[in-house]
């Protein structure tokens, strides 16, 4: 057992069979998921709203968030690959269902941003991205969710394995929900900046130059 310090709170923080001070990866690696699936929402938010209105700011603002949404979803993986190192004593594997459809979830969201590459015509670029960005959202709860809990893994809350509520103390959720507020607002500050980079971009291409 350990002592942490969260907002002038003395919290014990007990000693977990198996992952043992790896435990404080939780606080690191659940909040990156959460961030990735709060950006994906966005994004969905924007993409339907430009197929609404045809408004090029929602086609901008559904990339930002995509593209935000894809690097937590890396950092959430990269994580997840740490502890598996440590718990399960290899940095991948392939029995292993939920990494594997991690894996492919990002891999969905990196062809979103190949066929957005693959068009010169903005109008026919945002809106073919955006019904892309539909299905592409509506595939994150069963890769993630849905699916692994009906196969065999050794993640937790999968085929029977105990889940967070399960395998930790109530004290270490005195630092996982504001690290999931926390990293949820980091992520919206970094989408808010590359959004406003993109419309400067945008901007600045539809701007006519005067020949010199």
């Amino acid at each position: 057992m350990s002592l942490v310090i969260v907002g002038g709170f003395l919290i014990n923080i007990p000693f977990i069979p198996i992952l043992e001070q790896t435990a404080r990866n939780i606080f690191f690696h659940v909040p990156m998921w959460m961030a990735m699936y709060a950006m994906f929402l966005i994004s969905l938010f924007h993409s339907i709203a430009y197929l609404r209105k045809s408004e090029w700011l929602a086609d901008i603002k559904a990339e930002a968030a995509a593209k935000t949404g894809i690097v937590f979803g890396v950092c959430g993986l990269l994580t997840g690959s740490l502890w598996a190192r440590f718990t399960w004593g290899t940095w991948w594997t392939f029995a292993e269902p939920k990494m594997n459809l991690a894996a492919l979830a990002l891999m969905i969201y990196v062809a979103y941003f190949m066929l957005r590459s693959a068009f010169d015509e903005p109008k026919k670029r945002a809106r073919i991205s955006a019904v892309y960005n539909i299905f592409a959202v509506s595939t994150i709860p069963f890769l993630l969710y849905v699916v692994p809990r009906q196969l065999t893994s050794l993640h937790p809350g999968a085929d029977g394995n105990p889940a967070f509520s399960e395998i930790t103390a109530a004290e270490l959720r005195f630092i996982l929900y504001p690290a999931m507020i926390g990293f949820i607002a980091l992520s919206y500050w970094v989408y808010d900046i590359t959004y406003r980079a993109y419309r400067v971009r945008y901007i600045s291409e539809q701007t006519p130059r005067n020949p010199i």
